[in-house]
């Protein structure tokens, strides 16, 4: 199976090693990998901002690069509802233009999803080890519907223990633009959200969104904790059997 992976500003930027940890899952289970070079931010933070204007630009041009039929795959829940659940009210008066939107949106799958709904991985299991527990994020959950996938995917790593986290659904403060708006809230709320992921006990976080890792591992560095934050990208590709 061909797939077109999109790899978000946060993990080509920040996190390389979940985008590779990723391709490396997908080839693993049989998927031939394509990595459109023009890809650029799906236009979700100026969206998110207002920027209509922007976003439409940004949205047009995620369009014509992954152009095709072949599925899209992304390691952020934000980027594929992003594309899934507002392209085409950006493109409300151009009827041509939503077309297209809803036709890649149909087209595109968080990790987790296409791991589980499409690759069956959950069923083939993996390894582990430690004690796991799980932040579902907003846009994930609320807007993707995307809540069993990853916990299954957990649950069948072999050795690991995995401890749901009290309010696990609870925002962790990020909120993209919201944190860079509003950063004392959005550090007391990730300091909210550490004390539900100390209290499991566990010694890894994992999620879906790096945005939600990146104010959860700040709250863990203010803290002073020695928890590990990983993508459930990289412990699932440790894990490969």
């Amino acid at each position: 199976m061909r797939v077109q992976f999109f790899s978000s500003c946060l993990v080509d930027t920040f996190y390389p090693e979940t985008g590779e940890a990723a391709i490396k899952l997908l080839r693993h289970f049989g998927c031939e990998v394509v990595y459109p070079k023009g890809q650029t931010c799906c236009g979700k933070p100026a969206d998110s901002g207002g920027y209509s204007k922007e976003a439409r630009i940004a949205a047009k041009h995620f369009i014509k690069v992954f152009s095709g039929h072949d599925p899209i795959v992304v390691p952020s829940g934000s980027c594929a509802s992003m594309v899934k659940n507002h392209y085409p009210s950006l493109f409300e008066h151009d009827h041509r233009m939503k077309e297209k939107a809803v036709e890649v949106g149909e087209r595109i799958f968080e990790l987790s999803q296409f791991l589980v709904h499409v690759l069956k991985a959950h069923e083939k299991g993996f390894l582990g080890r430690g004690v796991v527990t799980y932040h579902a994020s907003c846009q994930l959950t609320r807007e993707l519907n995307v809540r069993e996938e990853p916990l299954l995917l957990i649950q069948s790593m072999k050795g690991a223990e995995f401890r749901p986290m009290p309010y696990a659904d609870r925002c962790c403060g990020f909120g993209g633009i919201f944190m860079m708006k509003l950063p004392e809230v959005s550090m007391a709320m990730a300091d909210d959200k550490l004390d539900t992921i100390l209290s499991t006990g566990a010694d890894t976080v994992t999620g879906c969104d790096h945005g939600c890792l990146m104010n959860i591992q700040d709250a863990v560095k203010r803290r002073g904790s020695d928890i590990q934050v990983k993508h459930l990208a990289v412990i699932l590709e440790e894990g490969l059997q």
